[in-house]
């Protein structure tokens, strides 16, 4: 039984996700901890929670869900997975900073790049992955079928999409790839999302005006 944990992090209010089952294995997904207040936030709940992180993934590579990756990297020894299309996105970390005005602490480069039908396992679970490039040309939206729910980063928010004209984003792509991809797997799918509060599938095929 996969167990889910979000902090809200940084002054973008970044939803990040820390994911367990029995095992105490967990995977740490879009790490936005800006500062050391947040970092130690985070720390402190895997020590208390006795936690073992095994991965470091990131939905996408805008700079608010990596603000953390540099600082998850180091201390708990893993490797970064992304997906190929958002490595010009990662490169371009310290530079986006800069233009608004932000703390970088250096992001790693990936080591491993995850693709559509890939399998992420931690403990005794797993989680699947989908190709949903439109907000970002990389998104990639974890999910697992027993427990209906999906790590959707920026694709899907409550009552809302992932905004499309940044660089590399195409509205087209982002509504085809939510009707397409996502709205198959059922409408009592919870999405979690990187920003906001959670909603499901069901809810935004009804009540989405970018979707309805």
């Amino acid at each position: 039984m996969i167990s889910i944990h979000s902090f809200t992090f940084s002054p973008i209010q970044e939803n990040m996700y820390i994911l367990w089952d029995e095992s105490k294995d967990c995977i740490i997904i879009d790490p936005g901890c800006y500062d050391d207040t947040e970092r130690t936030i985070l720390a402190k709940f895997i020590a208390d929670e006795q936690l073992k992180p095994v991965k470091l993934l990131n939905t996408h590579c805008h700079l608010d869900h990596v603000f953390g990756n540099g600082f998850v990297a180091k201390k708990y020894n893993l490797k970064l997975e992304i997906n190929k299309n958002d490595q010009r996105i990662l490169d371009a970390f310290a530079m986006t900073c800069d233009l608004y005005g932000m703390n970088c602490d250096p992001s790693p480069q990936p080591s491993v790049f995850l693709e559509e039908g890939d399998i992420v396992e931690f403990g005794n679970s797993k989680l699947e992955i989908l190709f949903t490039p439109g907000h970002s040309p990389g998104s990639i939206t974890f999910y697992n079928r027993e427990q209906k729910f999906m790590i959707a980063g920026d694709v899907l928010f409550y009552g809302s999409i992932g905004r499309t004209d940044l660089p590399g984003g195409n509205h087209e792509t982002l509504i085809n790839n939510i009707k397409t991809k996502l709205f198959p797997l059922g409408d009592d799918f919870k999405v979690y999302s990187g920003h906001g509060q959670p909603t499901t599938i069901g809810f935004e095929k009804k009540h989405n005006p970018f979707l309805t």
